[in-house]
């Protein structure tokens, strides 16, 4: 005889009465089941609510994260400049604990190290040129001269333009104004391969540029110019809009130092169209000069470029942005020949006999110069260099220099070692 079946709860709870099941078989009822809303999107299709909260949680999670970083970028350590502080790692603008998508925070200079700069300034700084200029100067040239070429580019020749291709161009122009994000014109990627690239982009106007416009502008100009070309674009474009924000807003948006950093793609280009003309100008501030070093400093530059740069700077007229750019050169520790060598040894001897109150900058560059190769300057070299620390004094920082020159082992001392007899 088999076993009777138990019956499980579930059923035994859902067992009705006579009359109930006389009127639910009358009377409809409603079934307890979740109803799925769909949501129409922009297209005229339909998003699930599942799919709709997986969403919405993503994006929470991403702005947690956002904010989570900008705590962390804010609460990160910075050393700031300061003309005040002879300390060696006190100079310069430290973005190591950053991450690589992060620039520079505020700078805080105080009006005594922009008097300090400005004693050491040009008192005839050279005129700035910019895009502008130069269009208007050659159509000024073609009104007199119907064949005459650009000076700055034999090979580009001013004529008159297709009233379409204007129209276009002017449209490429109203967009840059207005760009955030996303693709850009075909029109404006296509500038670069035109022989009168700089007459198309006169007509997109770009002063006027968004910073994301110029950042993007950057980047397809340093890929497809070639080094002449890019560097007239970073001189008469780039460097303008980072000199005009700067002055404005007192700080760098962040596009614009991006473009900067983008612009060291050619470091020919970038040195020739933006960091000498920078320094020969004469009126270089404090800021400028900090904040494009910065970018400097965070980018791997070749030996060749930089040496040239050292050489350079070391021979022009002295202002206190050179000793900024001769510091963040001289520790990248690159093996520097002794004619880069020597001219630096020539450019801090200039000042034995400036009756000037040197900066603090000065000062520190010749430091890091010590520190960094005096075993390449000859004994000849060291005891001139220890007799301008007579002339030159910091109450902090030339009895570093000066123990560190006392205990160089100079280039010439090792050619002086007698050499073996191989007979």
């Amino acid at each position: 005889m088999g076993k009777t079946k138990k019956m499980k709860p579930s059923q035994v709870a859902n067992k009705s009465s006579l009359e109930e099941d006389i009127y639910n078989t009358k009377f409809a009822t409603s079934k307890n089941r979740n109803k799925i809303r769909l949501r129409q999107d922009e297209e005229g299709q339909y998003v699930d609510s599942g799919l709709t909260r997986k969403i919405l949680t993503a994006a929470r999670q991403q702005q947690k994260e956002l904010q989570e970083s900008d705590c962390e970028v804010g609460n990160s350590r910075k050393k700031i400049l300061s003309l005040e502080d002879g300390n060696e790692s006190g100079s310069e603008v430290e973005e190591d604990d950053l991450e690589p998508d992060t620039y520079y925070e505020n700078i805080e200079i105080n009006e005594e190290d922009e008097k300090a700069m400005e004693m050491f300034m040009s008192n005839n700084p050279q005129p700035r040129r910019t895009l502008t200029d130069i269009i208007m100067e050659k159509i000024t040239e073609k009104q007199t001269e119907l064949e005459t070429h650009f000076s700055d580019a034999g090979s580009m020749q001013l004529k008159d333009l297709d009233p379409r291709v204007k129209t276009m161009f002017e449209g490429v122009r109203d967009v840059l104004r207005k760009y955030r994000s996303g693709k850009l014109p075909k029109a404006f990627k296509i500038i670069p391969s035109l022989k009168n690239w700089e007459q198309i982009l006169y007509i997109t106007d770009p002063p006027t540029w968004s910073a994301a416009a110029m950042y993007q502008a950057t980047r397809i100009f340093a890929s497809n110019l070639k080094e002449k070309m890019a560097q007239r674009f970073y001189n008469l474009v780039l460097l303008p809009r980072i000199r005009d924000d700067l002055a404005e807003y007192k700080r760098l948006n962040f596009h614009l130092y991006q473009a900067l950093r983008k612009a060291l793609f050619k470091p020919g280009a970038f040195m020739k169209g933006i960091l000498l003309p920078l320094l020969e100008s004469g009126n270089c501030t404090l800021r400028e000069a900090i904040i494009i070093g910065s970018a400097v400093a965070r980018n791997s530059i070749p030996i060749l470029h930089s040496s040239a740069a050292l050489l350079k700077i070391a021979e022009m007229e002295y202002t206190g942005a050179n000793s900024i750019f001769l510091r963040i050169f001289l520790d990248k520790k690159y093996a520097l020949p002794f004619r880069v060598v020597d001219a630096l040894v020539f450019h801090f001897l200039r000042f034995e006999r400036d009756q000037r109150q040197l900066p603090v900058l000065w000062h520190q560059a010749f430091l890091t110069f010590a520190q960094r190769y005096k075993a390449d300057i000859s004994s000849e070299q060291r005891d001139c260099l220890l007799e301008l620390l007579k002339k030159q004094k910091h109450h902090t920082i030339t009895h570093e220099i000066r123990r560190e020159l006392q205990n160089a082992k100079c280039r010439d001392a090792e050619d002086a070692e007698p050499k073996m007899d191989m007979d």
